[in-house]
């Protein structure tokens, strides 16, 4: 690369046209090279994973908007959301104290298995990589692009901050090495992830894990699967897919039970 930068400063040379093809970002964006982009999206965390030695995971989904008990309720627009937010901040401590029970045991593994790996932004994300931090244990942030970018949370291991522009290459790190799925309290991010990952399970596409939803009280009035079993339109049995608890603890004791560990 530096060796090609040392070239006579002509108009040849300044051509778009003459740029290596890696090192040029107006053609590596056409539209044309989205199935490059898509590769190497998916590559660069793989490989980085695997030079870790990283083999498991343990997934926390969860709002961004739940502020740290205590904190501010940035997000809410109202006095209604004001409220349930920082009534919902408990989560924020479950979400630490379940990542900090799965990094204890990621730790006996020699910081191999059980990785707690969030989304890298706020609220519960933030949490998850926090409760990792308590321990001394590393854990990974998957960040996204959007419009209103937010910077990755200060708990995520620099080396496992990883940033992504597809949506769908993302969901597929979180799901790849997951050992263990937890659901916190959320919005329609959390929901796709939620649903993404019953129907992977439920359709055979992904090796059943322990799915945990973090409060019974919230996951009862979201979601109605009696409703929809008796509609025809999942099995009876898939309310089994997953597990509602409301405590790290609780959710631990699942963990432990389904991997006898």
């Amino acid at each position: 690369m530096n060796r090609a930068r040392v070239v006579p400063d002509t108009p040849q040379t300044r051509a778009p046209a003459y740029r290596l093809a890696y090192d040029d970002s107006d053609f590596l964006c056409r539209e044309d090279l989205r199935p490059v982009r898509l590769q190497l999206e998916l590559l660069k965390p793989e490989l980085m994973l695997q030079e870790r030695g990283i083999t498991s995971t343990v997934v926390l989904f969860g709002g961004a908007r739940i502020p740290e008990p205590g904190g501010i309720a940035w997000a809410a627009k109202n006095e209604t959301q004001k409220r349930n937010l920082e009534a919902n901040a408990r989560y924020y401590d479950e979400a630490r104290a379940f990542a900090r029970l799965c990094s204890e045991h990621s730790l006996s593994t020699g910081g191999t298995e059980f990785v707690v790996v969030t989304g890298g932004g706020p609220g519960v994300m933030e949490a998850g990589n926090r409760g990792a931090v308590d321990v001394g244990a590393q854990s990974i942030g998957l960040n996204i692009v959007l419009p209103h970018e937010q910077a990755p949370n200060e708990y995520v291991t620099p080396d496992l901050c990883f940033n992504f522009h597809y949506f769908a290459i993302r969901k597929m790190h979180f799901l790849m090495r997951a050992r263990v799925i937890a659901v916190f309290p959320g919005g329609f991010g959390t929901m796709d992830e939620l649903f993404e990952s019953l129907t992977l399970i439920q359709t055979g596409r992904m090796e059943r894990v322990p799915i945990l939803l973090f409060g019974k009280d919230f996951w009862a009035n979201v979601i109605n699967l009696e409703f929809l079993a008796e509609q025809g339109t999942i099995s009876p049995d898939d309310a089994g897919l997953f597990d509602s608890v409301d405590t790290a603890e609780e959710a631990w004791g699942v963990v432990k039970a389904f991997y006898a560990i």
